[in-house]
C-alpha cells in the first residue's frame, strides 16, 4: 500500500455525521494502518539494508531491454571489459555499454543457451539445440557449427548444470543421454582420459560451483566442487538436504582394476555447516558460492563464502577457509569406517601419475564421507550473519577505503529481484557484517538471472529476463544527509569532500570516512546535522488528517514528537517506508508543531516538522456544509408527507 502525502486530510462532518459506506471505507483505511504500523516488528536491525536505492542509469549505456521476455538467461563479461554477452532463447546478445552499442546472433527458436566461454580468440556457445545439444564457434562476427556437444549443454534449460574449463580440460555434471544414465555425476569430458564419479557416492546432487585449486606441488592439484544432496539420515527431525564439498585429484588417472579404471577414484566429500548454536538456527540448503582469492596469492587463504537457506526461506552467509577444507580432507577419519585406513590414504593424490591401488578405492567408493565437518572460520564457528531475506547469489568485492583499510564487500541477490550490499569488518579478531542498501537494478522488476562481478572497473552486471544492467559499486549519490548522512551509511566506497558524498575514486585527494566506529557522524565537523525545514498547513476542527515521515535509514527509529510527547513510534526494521501518525479527530490541544525526529544510536536528526494551524475559512466551509445536509434530511424527511397528501387530495 502506497501511504498518502502529508497534506491529505479530511475536511467534512464529524464521524458521527460520516454516511455509513464513507464511514466504512474510513475504519477500512485505520486498519490498513495498523497492519501497516505492526509490520514494523519484522526485520533485524542490522541485518536488513539500512536504505533502498532504485539504480536508474543511462539508457542504452547503462542498461539494455532485450525487447522480448528471455525466459533463461546466461551471462558472460570478462573482467575489464566493457561489453557484456548474454546467451538468451535462440540468441546471442552483446552489448558494449560506454558506446551504446548492441548487436545480436540468431541461431535455431528452441535453442536455450546456457553456455558462453572464451576459448582462444573466439567465444565458445553451446545450447539445448532442440534437445540435440551443440556448440558454435564465433570469431571476428563469423558463427561456425561444432557440431553436437554431448557433455557441454544441457537436454533442457531446467536442469541442473555445471561446466569447468581448465585450459585443454573440460569437465562437466551434464548427463550425456538424455533417457538413460540419469542419476547425476561429476566428468572429466575432455582430457588425458574420461572419468567419472561412483553411482553411490551422492544422492541426487545440485551442484552449485566448482574451481581447480593450484597447490604447492603440481601433483596435488586438487578439484573441489559444492553441491547439496538428498539427507540419508530419514529421521523425521533431520533436514531434506545436506550441503558438500567434493575433492577430487586433477591427476587423477583412474585404477588399476576393471570397475575403478573409469571412475575418480579420489572422491572425498564433507559436511559443510552452517548454524548458529547461540540462537539454535540451522541452515542447510546451500544457494551459492563464491570464492575470494588471497591478495597474496596463498591459496590456503582463500575465503569461500557460502549462501545457506532454511526451510523458511531465511537465509545465512558462512566464511570457509581452503585451508581448513583441505586439512579436513587431508586428516579426518571416514564416516562409519571403523578399521585402520590403507595406504595411500583415500583421497590423497599420487606424484608420477601414479595409479590409485585397488583397496584405497574400494575404502573410498564405499565410505566418501569423512567424519570430521567443515566449518565457518572464525573462533565463534558461526555465521557472518543470518537474514529473514532469502538470498540466492553472491559475489564478492575486496576494496580499500581512503585510509589503506581493506574490506570484503558482498553482493547478495534477493528473490525479490534486488540485490543487498553487505560491508564485511574486522574487530577483535571478529568478522562483523553491516547491511548498506538494497538496490534495485532494473527498470522493469523482475528475478535476476544472472549476476557477475568486474572488480577492475567497480561494476556489477546483472541480468533478468527483460534486460542485462551495468551497477557501478559506489553509489554515492544515494546518501542524503549532508555530512552526517554520508558517514552514517558506512560505504567504504563513499566519503564526504568539498560539500559532497563523493566517491572515493573520483576524489583527486583524501575523502573524509569513519566506518568502523558506533558513531561515524561525530567525525564531521559541524557536530549538529541540519534541522528539517517548516511545512504549515491549516485545517478545521474534528477533521482527520496524517503525517508521513519518510524512513531513509531501515535501522533508525521514527518518533512524531507533538509538544513534549511521544505520538507514534516506528521501530528499526519497519517494512513500510514511512512513519504514519494518524490524527481521527483534530481538537484544539491537537493544533501546534509536530516533529519527526530519527534515532539511530547517538544520532538524532530532524526529519520532518510540521505545524498544524487552524483554519476559520475550512471551519465555516465545514458548518455550511452540515447546515445544507441537515437541510437536505429535513426536506427529505417532509416530502413522503407531502406526497401522501396530494394523492388523497
Amino acid at each position: 500500500m502506497t501511504p498518502p502525502p502529508p497534506g491529505c486530510a479530511s475536511l467534512g462532518a464529524p464521524r458521527a455525521r460520516v454516511p455509513g459506506r464513507l464511514a466504512r471505507s474510513w475504519l477500512l483505511l485505520q486498519l490498513l494502518l495498523l497492519l501497516w504500523t505492526a509490520a514494523a516488528t519484522q526485520g533485524h536491525q542490522r541485518s536488513g539494508p539500512r536504505i533502498s536505492a532504485v539504480w536508474k542509469g543511462r539508457a542504452g549505456q547503462d542498461w539494455v531491454d532485450f525487447g522480448l521476455a528471455e525466459p533463461h538467461t546466461v551471462l558472460f563479461h570478462e573482467p575489464g571489459s566493457s561489453s557484456v554477452w548474454v546467451g538468451g532463447r535462440g540468441k546471442v546478445y552483446f552489448f558494449d555499454f560506454p558506446e551504446g552499442k548492441n548487436a545480436s546472433m540468431r541461431t535455431d527458436c528452441e535453442n536455450y543457451i546456457t553456455l558462453l566461454e572464451r576459448k582462444g580468440e573466439g567465444l565458445l556457445i553451446c545450447g539445448t539445440n532442440a534437445r540435440r545439444p551443440s556448440c558454435w564457434s564465433l570469431v571476428n562476427g563469423t558463427v561456425e557449427s561444432l557440431g553436437e556437444k554431448r557433455g557441454y549443454a544441457p537436454f533442457s534449460p531446467d536442469e541442473n548444470s555445471l561446466v569447468l574449463f581448465d585450459g585443454d580440460e573440460v569437465y562437466s555434471t551434464i548427463r550425456k543421454q538424455e533417457f538413460n544414465g540419469k542419476i547425476p555425476r561429476f566428468r572429466r569430458i575432455q582430457g588425458e582420459i574420461e572419468l567419472y564419479t561412483s553411482d553411490t557416492v551422492m544422492q541426487n546432487p545440485q551442484f552449485i560451483k566448482a574451481t581447480i585449486v593450484h597447490q604447492d606441488q603440481a601433483y596435488d592439484d586438487k578439484i573441489y566442487y559444492f553441491f547439496r544432496e538428498d539427507n540419508p539420515d530419514k529421521n523425521p527431525e533431520a533436514p531434506l538436504n545436506v550441503s558438500r564439498v567434493a575433492q577430487l585429484c586433477r591427476g587423477d588417472q583412474g585404477g588399476e582394476s576393471s570397475l575403478s579404471v573409469s571412475k575418480w577414484n579420489t572422491f572425498l566429500k564433507a559436511m559443510l555447516v552452517c548454524s548458529d548454536v547461540a540462537t539454535n538456527k540451522n541452515f542447510n540448503r546451500l544457494q551459492d558460492v563464491f570464492l575470494l582469492p588471497d591478495p597474496n596469492g596463498q591459496w590456503r587463504d582463500t575465503r569461500v563464502y557460502g549462501v545457506f537457506s532454511n526451510p523458511w526461506n531465511y537465509s545465512a552467509v558462512c566464511v570457509y577457509s581452503l585451508g581448513d577444507i583441505d586439512k579436513v580432507f587431508r586428516t579426518s577419519s571416514l564416516k562409519g569406517y571403523h578399521s585402520s585406513l590403507p595406504n595411500p590414504r583415500p583421497g590423497k593424490c599420487l606424484p608420477d601419475r601414479q595409479p590409485i591401488p585397488t583397496e584405497t578405492f574400494q575404502v573410498a567408493d564405499s565410505h566418501p564421507e569423512v567424519a570430521q565437518r567443515v566449518e565457518p572460520m572464525g573462533p565463534l564457528k558461526t555465521p557472518l550473519f543470518h537474514s529473514k531475506y532469502h538470498y540466492q547469489k553472491v559475489v564478492v568485492h575486496r576494496m580499500q577505503a581512503s585510509r589503506g583499510e581493506t574490506f570484503h564487500v558482498l553482493y547478495l541477490t534477493t528473490d525479490r529481484g534486488t540485490i543487498h550490499k553487505v560491508v564485511e569488518s574486522e574487530e577483535r579478531e571478529r568478522s562483523l557484517a553491516f547491511n548498506i542498501m538494497e538496490i534495485q537494478p532494473f527498470h522493469h522488476p523482475a528475478a535476476i538471472q544472472a549476476m557477475s562481478l568486474d572488480a577492475e572497473r567497480r561494476k556489477l552486471y546483472v541480468s533478468s529476463q527483460w534486460e542485462v544492467s551495468q551497477v557501478p559499486l559506489d553509489l554515492c549519490e544515494v546518501y542524503g544527509g549532508g555530512c552526517h548522512g554520508c558517514l552514517m551509511a558506512r560505504d567504504p566506497y563513499c566519503g564526504w569532500d568539498q560539500g559532497r558524498c563523493v566517491s572515493i575514486y573520483s576524489s583527486q585527494g583524501p575523502v573524509l570516512q569513519s566506518i568502523n566506529p558506533a558513531e561515524p557522524h561525530k567525525e564531521c565537523p559541524n557536530p549538529k546535522p541540519d534541522r528539517a525545514p517548516l511545512q504549515k498547513v491549516s485545517l478545521a476542527r474534528n477533521s482527520r488528517y496524517y503525517l508521513s515521515c519518510p524512513m531513509e535509514s531501515r535501522h533508525a527509529t521514527y518518533s512524531w514528537r507533538h509538544e513534549e510527547n511521544v505520538e507514534q513510534s516506528c521501530e528499526p526494521g519497519h517494512q513500510s517506508p514511512n512513519c504514519i501518525l494518524f490524527i481521527e479527530n483534530l481538537t484544539a490541544r491537537q493544533y501546534g508543531h509536530y516533529h519527526c525526529e530519527a534515532q539511530e544510536g547517538s544520532y538524532l536528526r530532524e526529519a520532518q516538522h510540521w505545524e498544524l494551524l487552524p483554519d476559520d475559512g475550512a471551519m465555516a466551509e465545514h458548518l455550511l456544509g452540515r447546515a445544507r445536509a441537515l437541510a437536505a434530511s429535513l426536506w427529505l424527511g417532509v416530502l413522503p408527507t407531502l406526497t401522501l397528501g396530494l394523492l388523497v387530495h
